[in-house]
């Protein structure tokens, strides 16, 4: 498996270039300018909240009913239009994987 290395000032990572969200590398307060890489590119977006280590923020807007990736794999729907910096967890996710209790309508309501 190949390493992958970080540049100094790294605060969230990002590990496929096709990726809605950052995951934190350390806590974060709200308005704290945050850096990342998206391959060789230096990055930075602004968090919406305090959020702590390990969670997700937005790297762009997410309509409702879009599917949400992280490691290039989907990890859910949005349950809500999620804007750029704002925090991505359960209340605004929804996990569809092995879920028959999902439809979505056509203007991307989810209906549980």
């Amino acid at each position: 498996m190949d390493e992958k290395s970080f540049a100094e000032g790294i605060s969230c990572i990002v590990m496929n270039r096709n990726d809605s969200v950052v995951t934190l590398l350390r806590s974060v307060s709200k308005g704290e300018v945050l850096s990342f890489q998206i391959e060789d590119r230096i990055c930075t977006l602004t968090a919406k909240q305090d959020v702590a280590f390990g969670h997700k923020l937005a790297l762009k807007r997410i309509e409702i009913g879009e599917t949400i990736l992280k490691y290039g794999e989907s990890i859910g729907v949005a349950a809500a239009v999620i804007e750029q910096g704002e925090h991505v967890h359960v209340h605004n996710l929804i996990g569809v994987r092995g879920r028959g209790d999902q439809s979505f309508h056509e203007k991307g309501e989810v209906k549980i």
